[in-house]
């Protein structure tokens, strides 16, 4: 019964297999296509008991085996498997041991690294690391030195470290959890029991940089305080509105200085080339807080700029923008400065504090913010204006650039004297007028020559507070930069008053003309930094400008522009005045009138170098107001050398209120001229000193 079981389990177990297909897959392909070995790499561990022992450890990527030849006298290489090392005990000296990689397919790579046996300590240690330019938690790390088999990097982070091993030659990197400071330690070996160590102190630091958010964990917001504002990171207590992050800084302004703040220093100079506008969250206690954003040089506090803005809402978070496209990118700044309501001192109350996040960098202002320079070119601004009088202002493409925008401004026909347009009735600071800063530009592309424009300014909740002074057109139907100074306002207009707030502009097209149906162009309306002379006829009076110099001439007189006749002594320039006096009259002379009176405010004594042909000519030099001949006031002086140049002086201390807008110049008051050499004259350089 036993054998009949067995021959049908025999039988089944047939059937079974011959149910079977085998089937072959020998596509070996794949094998063929694979690459030689990459990333080919070998340690050495040298035993430190002077007996030349070394380790020989090869890796690399794609090996299946390694040929390993130790560079002696020992010519057959020995056959190590992947992930396999061996020892082989040198003498001292120095050996190219070579590495070959084997693929699976037969291809390899080879590799020869140096190695040197000695039995002395490790000389010349040089261990060169850095920071790594990207992530500021790696450190990358290389060592050279003389008689040194191997190298291991202890990193400084970790108890028990075991050091990591590399060879000279070899770049190693190391990335920190957490900022820090730490101790790193590079040994060098050889083959002896002396080895050699470098020591240094790694400072791991996260970097302030630009925006500056406040988020993060590992950056040290370090605030620099003066003057009484002392600057925090919190957590924010106004989680709500345009701002719900956790963290914000907070500014507590105190006694006593009306300029307290804080600064913060980035890590890298501020990045300038593309975005100039900085915007910057605040939460502030009250309506007009004004809000000082300032940037500074690293080390030299001269180089600064900085922009101020006024907040414009009360307990609540509003976006500020402060317009830094004039800023001068060929210096670094990397201290950002923060001062609230400068000019008023603190009381650490919660009137003067102050929450602020988010400064970062753009290049949009907020709709319906306006700012100097108005170039008509910021995406997101609210360019409307506002005529008056009959102007008819739109936005247009410039007449000779067709990717520059600029405002459009018809003066009508029958328009009034007076018209002209509103821009800025919604600045987002006070212009920034000082003593010394008194200017603004316009450039301006007119149809004609010779047209007076008039800039106003104005306080905008107190139209009584205003200022306003002319320039005038130069040339026709092509740009040029007008420069209004309002330290000389025109004529029958109140003086500039630095205590009080110019936020409004206004600009009159050909003032003092109706409307003819004329067309403007104009562009980049500009607060001046520094004072320049302007490009209209005012003092200095040196006749070096493309300027006509329309001088007027009266009683037989003539004044014209002409080359230096002598361009030596006190006088070297190119082009001078030159008076010659004919008959009838003997108050013969010349005026020309200025676009803006003269400012004698600080200034009172004139100065005029002159070229007479004899000695004691006398020269008449007078000021009058343009639209009343009877307000005047004049100063006689008289030539000293003959045929030279030399320098008069008109005393004007005395000088009484007025406006004085024209320069008339007379030689020889009281007697007749007869136009011949004698009683020819040059003149130049007629300023105040």
């Amino acid at each position: 019964m036993n054998a009949i079981k067995s021959f049908f389990s025999a039988c089944c177990l047939l059937l079974v297999l011959g149910g079977c297909t085998k089937t072959v897959n020998d596509d070996l392909s794949f094998v063929d296509a694979a690459a030689a070995p990459d990333k080919l790499s070998v340690m050495f561990d040298i035993t430190q008991d002077n007996t030349g022992l070394v380790t020989i450890t090869p890796n690399g990527e794609g090996s299946i085996y390694y040929d390993v030849y130790y560079g002696d006298a020992t010519t057959t290489p020995v056959n190590l498997s992947a992930g396999k090392n061996i020892t082989h005990i040198y003498a001292e000296g120095t050996y190219n041991v070579k590495i070959i990689g084997h693929a699976v397919n037969g291809k390899t790579t080879e590799l020869i690294q140096k190695l040197t046996v000695s039995f002395r300590a490790p000389e010349n240690l040089v261990v060169n690391w850095a920071i790594d330019g990207v992530n500021n938690f790696k450190v990358n790390l290389s060592a050279t030195a003389l008689y040194e088999t191997a190298f291991k990097v202890f990193w400084g982070d970790v108890a028990n470290e075991p050091g990591q091993p590399f060879l000279e030659g070899q770049n190693v990197n190391h990335v920190y959890a957490a900022v820090g400071s730490y101790t790193l330690r590079v040994v060098a070996y050889s083959g002896g029991s002396a080895t050699t160590t470098y020591t240094t102190t790694v400072n791991i630091v996260d970097p302030v940089l630009i925006p500056i958010t406040f988020e993060s964990a590992t950056v040290n917001y370090a605030f620099t305080n003066f003057g009484g504002g002392v600057s925090t990171k919190i957590a924010n207590p106004q989680m709500n509105g345009i701002n719900t992050t956790a963290n914000v800084a907070r500014m507590v302004k105190n006694a006593p200085e009306v300029w307290g703040g804080s600064f913060i220093t980035v890590g890298t100079p501020i990045d300038f080339s593309v975005n100039k506008v900085f915007r910057m969250k605040v939460y502030s206690p009250r309506v007009g807080a004004k809000v000082l954003l300032k940037v500074e040089n690293l080390t030299n506090g001269g180089i600064f700029f900085e922009k101020e803005v006024l907040t414009t809402v009360a307990n609540a978070w509003e976006d500020l923008a402060f317009d830094y496209r004039t800023i001068n990118t060929g210096n670094t700044y990397q201290k950002v400065v923060l001062i609230f309501d400068l000019g008023t001192v603190g009381d650490g109350s919660a009137n003067f504090t102050w929450l602020f996040d988010d400064i970062r960098l753009t290049n949009q202002m907020p709709v319906g913010v306006l700012a100097l320079p108005v170039t008509f070119d910021l995406p997101g601004v609210n360019y409307e204006v506002t005529d008056f009088g009959g102007t008819v202002s739109v936005p247009a493409t410039d007449p000779t650039n067709g990717a520059n925008n600029v405002k459009k401004t018809t003066k009508t026909g029958g328009a009034q004297t007076w018209a002209g347009t509103t821009i800025g009735a919604n600045f987002n600071a006070p212009i920034g007028f000082t003593a010394t800063k008194t200017q603004m530009s316009i450039r301006v592309y007119s149809p004609a020559a010779g047209l007076r424009v008039r800039l106003k300014v104005e306080d905008k909740t107190n139209p009584a507070r205003s200022v306003e002074t002319e320039a005038m057109t130069q040339a026709a139907n092509t740009w040029e930069t007008l420069v209004f100074d309002f330290a000389t306002p025109s004529i029958g207009t109140a003086s500039m008053n630095l205590a009080y707030t110019y936020d409004m502009a206004s600009v009159f097209f050909d003032f003092g003309n109706n409307g003819t149906g004329s067309v403007f162009y104009w562009d980049d309306v500009t607060f001046l930094p520094t004072n320049v002379i302007p490009n209209y006829l005012t003092l200095p009076i040196d006749f070096q400008s493309t300027y006509a110099y329309p001088f007027v001439n009266f009683g037989g007189a003539t004044a014209t522009v002409v080359n230096n006749p002598d361009a030596s002594g006190i006088n070297t320039s190119s082009k001078v005045g030159k008076m010659v006096k004919g008959a009838p009259e003997v108050w013969a002379g010349s005026f020309i009138d200025l676009v803006n009176p003269i400012n004698f405010t600080v200034l009172r004594t004139f100065k005029v170098k002159v070229y007479s042909p004899r000695i004691g000519a006398k020269l008449l030099l007078k000021v009058e107001n343009p639209t009343n001949g009877g307000q005047f006031y004049e100063k006689e002086a008289t030539t000293t050398v003959a045929n030279a140049w030399e320098e008069l002086t008109f005393d004007y201390t005395a000088i009484p209120a007025g406006f004085y807008a024209r320069v008339v110049l007379i030689f020889d008051l009281g007697t007749a001229g007869d136009g011949s050499p004698n009683f020819t004259y040059y003149f130049d350089d007629i300023r105040l000193n």
